[in-house]
């Protein structure tokens, strides 16, 4: 029957209009792409101004880059309600200070540069001053072999920075400087990092000697030079380090500088003295000079006036 068939069309129609309108525990957020094989979740240049309160709980990496984010609030990633979520991005926003973020997990998370750049850049702006732990694990194959463009600014609160696994082989005395300056800090993980035993290793052998804040530091080891590989950094002194430059570089130079100049003022006042006292001797080489000039020229001027006489011209026969 014609109206009876209308009728189950109908019906059938709003059954499934009304389970699209219904969104399910766990479906992916509208303006996002989700594959639960992969555990991503990609909101990427969605112009978001929040965190999408219904992410998928088997989410494990999370892109929220280049939206227009500014705050995080509390409870924006629940670990209730998302317990495998372990690598954040979130490069391209506008984060400012004010955040209540107070653990920041990223372990393997930060392998790529642009990654690392966007976090530096939060640490400076004190979007994350409320940050009480920071982790910066797995950083096999990434670009970060040196913490000097890093900010700890505003960051009183941190109390745990692991930058175990990573490459880097070197900390300055900026960077050690910002470590001391951090009140609650208690812990800096530097285990398996690929340490450089040159000159640049001081600050961190005389950091690690007076400072409590590095975990395991007499495990730490050089892995160059071949000739103090395996050695502790506990152990380095300077005769191991045998530096053919100077470590402060930028004041020899200035002191060679320095010393340049009075060598060559002593020439130029030694100059000076020996003209003086030749005067005499100097001017007579001059009128010398100046009179041998003079004939030489009153020479070829005669001659110039002979060849050009008409009458000194020989006419032949």
């Amino acid at each position: 029957m014609p109206g009876r068939g209308a009728l189950c069309l109908g019906l059938l129609l709003h059954v499934l209009l009304g389970c699209g309108s219904s969104r399910q525990p766990g479906a992916c957020p509208a303006p996002c792409e989700c594959s639960e094989p992969a555990k991503t979740v990609k909101c990427v240049s969605k112009n978001l101004t929040a965190v999408p309160p219904d992410l998928p709980p088997y989410v494990r990496t999370l892109f929220l880059t280049g939206n227009r984010l500014a705050r995080l609030p509390a409870g924006a990633f629940p670990a209730r309600r998302l317990p495998d979520l372990s690598a954040l991005n979130l490069s391209g926003n506008h984060l400012r200070g004010g955040s209540p973020l107070e653990e920041l997990a990223l372990r393997g998370a930060l392998r790529d540069h642009g990654v690392l750049l966007s976090l530096a850049t939060m640490l400076q702006s004190g979007a994350l001053r409320n940050l009480s732990r920071l982790e910066l694990l797995d950083l096999g194959n990434s670009s970060l072999v040196g913490l000097r463009n890093v900010s700890f600014q505003g960051q009183g609160q941190l109390q745990s920075l692991n930058l175990s696994d990573s490459a880097l082989g070197v900390l300055r005395n900026g960077t050690l400087a910002q470590f001391r300056g951090l009140p609650a800090l208690r812990r800096v993980g530097l285990g398996r990092d690929a340490w450089v035993c040159d000159c640049t290793v001081e600050d961190l052998v005389a950091w690690l000697k007076e400072s409590d804040q590095a975990e395991g530091k007499e495990a730490l080891t050089c892995a160059y030079p071949d000739k103090t590989l395996g050695k502790a950094l506990l152990r380095i002194n300077g005769s191991d380090l045998n530096c053919s430059v100077p470590v402060d570089l930028p004041s020899q130079l200035q002191t060679s500088y320095v010393f340049l100049g009075i060598v060559l003022a002593l020439i130029g006042a030694i100059f000076l003295l020996v003209l003086y006292l030749n005067r005499k001797g100097i001017k007579k080489w001059m009128h010398n000079i100046r009179d041998a000039c003079r004939d030489h020229m009153e020479g070829y001027h005669y001659r110039y006036e002979i060849n050009a006489d008409p009458s000194s011209e020989v006419i032949a026969p």
